[in-house]
């Protein structure tokens, strides 16, 4: 298997060569120091991935031979993650580890405990880091698709919008919320198979108010425990995430 791995867009499904873009080819070349005649894989982010040999090693617009060409499969179960946005860089992980494991859509939210709110521009240089995080996951962990991040939401807004998922899970410190393995269990029972669509909720440090659980309770989700450990926000979405991941199959 080659050791280089890039992200590249074709003008038409049938096309033989493709031309990277400044910044790939610059990461390609004078980064990863890929030559004239190497293997490399390319994928464009929406499960299409082509097997190639670097034709010409520009480093600002290197070309890609086209050897094959295939359309890849995903994973059982699209997963929505809508996490309320942490302080410092941690976001910057969770976008990496969530794209590690097949998430399909990330949305950033703020609700009344979140310490970080992001004006426009501010905003727009976060979603581009985001972004580019998640791009440097999907290369180095394989997966060729990349998750759809979403502009800053507020949680009501997310609420609102969140009616097309099959299951709809929150994670909460409150009394009353059951298992994820209870929560599968519960879905299962009713006859149906499992979920093809699963949103994830987590809340900031010190978790969602009262209030705003009572609202995503109406909003259709489903307060769930992630065990007896108080969790920060960014091992919570990794463990919300991977332990549905592994129910889903």
């Amino acid at each position: 298997m080659s050791d280089f791995r890039v992200f590249a867009q074709a003008d038409s499904a049938s096309a033989t060569r493709l031309t990277l873009s400044p910044e790939e080819s610059h990461h390609l070349v004078a980064v990863n120091r890929a030559r004239r005649g190497d293997a490399v894989i390319a994928f464009d982010g929406a499960g299409t991935e082509w097997t190639t040999t670097l034709a010409d090693d520009r480093k600002q617009a290197a070309v890609l031979e086209v050897i094959t060409r295939q359309k890849r499969t995903p994973l059982s179960g699209a997963l929505t993650l809508a996490q309320a946005l942490p302080k410092g860089t941690a976001m910057d992980g969770i976008v990496r580890k969530a794209t590690e494991i097949g998430t399909t859509r990330i949305v950033p939210l703020e609700t009344e405990r979140t310490q970080v709110h992001l004006e426009a521009e501010r905003s727009e240089r976060k979603l581009e880091k985001w972004r580019t995080a998640a791009l440097e996951a999907a290369k180095q962990c394989g997966n060729p698709f990349l998750p759809e991040i979403t502009a800053t939401s507020r949680l009501d807004a997310f609420l609102a919008t969140s009616t097309d998922h099959d299951l709809k899970l929150v994670a909460s410190l409150h009394p009353g919320a059951i298992s994820i393995k209870q929560a599968f269990a519960a879905y299962r029972a009713e006859g149906q198979k499992n979920p093809a669509t699963v949103a994830w909720l987590i809340g900031p440090e010190g978790d969602l108010t009262p209030a705003e659980i009572a609202r995503c309770l109406a909003a259709g989700f489903i307060a769930v425990t992630l065990g007896p450990l108080v969790l920060r926000c960014e091992t919570a979405a990794i463990y919300a995430l991977s332990v549905t991941r592994h129910e889903l199959g």
